[in-house]
């Protein structure tokens, strides 16, 4: 059974800074390719980043672009995602998800194989 738990997120001010972190289990993790989608009430879930299978090449939506970091350990089969200068825009819950087409995982949720529950994050004005 493949497993994704998300964790790490909450209640932040506008300016403020989230770390979250999925670690995974059920699966050879050194073999996929590692995103983060969010999605807010009303709307459809939308890519953030991805991070290719040994964490050379990322990718981010320009909407994060240049504020998120995304990042793996492969050591301990855990994903990440540093967010800083948060906007009450940023405002949904986070999705851990696991793909083995890296190209694929950034055109959106259709190469995702695995999905973690989500974390919620919420940003105050």
């Amino acid at each position: 059974q493949v497993i994704l738990v998300e964790s790490g997120g909450g209640l932040v001010q506008t300016g403020g800074s989230l770390s979250l972190s999925c670690p995974v289990s059920g699966l050879t993790f050194r073999t996929y390719a590692m995103a983060w989608f969010r999605q807010a009430p009303g709307q459809e879930r939308e890519f953030v980043a991805a991070i290719n299978w040994v964490g050379t090449s990322t990718y981010y939506s320009d909407s994060v672009k240049g504020r998120f970091t995304i990042s793996r350990d492969n050591a301990k089969s855990t994903v990440y995602l540093q967010m800083n200068s948060l906007k009450p825009e940023d405002t949904a819950v986070y999705y851990c998800a696991a793909g083995a087409n890296y190209g694929r995982l950034m055109i959106g949720t259709s190469a995702v194989q695995h999905w973690g529950e989500g974390t919620q994050v919420t940003v105050s004005s």
